[in-house]
């Protein structure tokens, strides 16, 4: 997956930079970053559920913040771990219009090796900018 940990970007947070030549490639190893902070192997999260997303926001770095906390939001209300299985990004009108698929299985510690609870997506550093050939976003996630 295209996204690095970042040491000393915050003290009691856990920081990545994600990067994608698309948006779509972007957002969905954002989405697998977020995750992997939860649950340390994501290949042991099994497509089991199933969760549509739908989201409208004029900025892409707010998109991709809105993306994120959904992430966080099903582990929250419905203790799901999920990963990206479709995500499509595009301009509709003034706005960008992300809809995806997510799936996963609902948190067993037997079988996940959990690291840490995240809480929230942070604007603290958060950036989403096109840098060449690539989109690359940097996120704090608060633990």
């Amino acid at each position: 997956m295209p996204y690095e940990y970042l040491e000393d970007v915050a003290v009691a947070d856990i920081a990545f930079r994600a990067w994608g030549p698309e948006l779509d490639d972007v957002f969905t190893a954002a989405a697998a970053a977020t995750t992997k902070i939860m649950a340390d192997d994501l290949e042991a999260i099994r497509p089991l559920e199933t969760r549509e997303v739908e989201l409208r926001q004029r900025e892409p770095d707010l998109l991709l913040f809105d993306f994120l906390q959904e992430i966080v939001y099903f582990k929250d209300a419905e203790r799901l771990l999920l990963l990206v299985d479709r995500i499509r990004v595009a301009a509709e009108g003034a706005s960008l219009l992300l809809t995806a698929t997510l799936k996963g299985e609902r948190i067993d510690p037997d079988r996940h090796s959990l690291r840490a609870d995240v809480k929230a997506v942070t604007l603290h550093g958060f950036s989403l900018v096109r840098t060449g050939p690539y989109w690359e976003a940097t996120v704090v996630l608060d633990i």
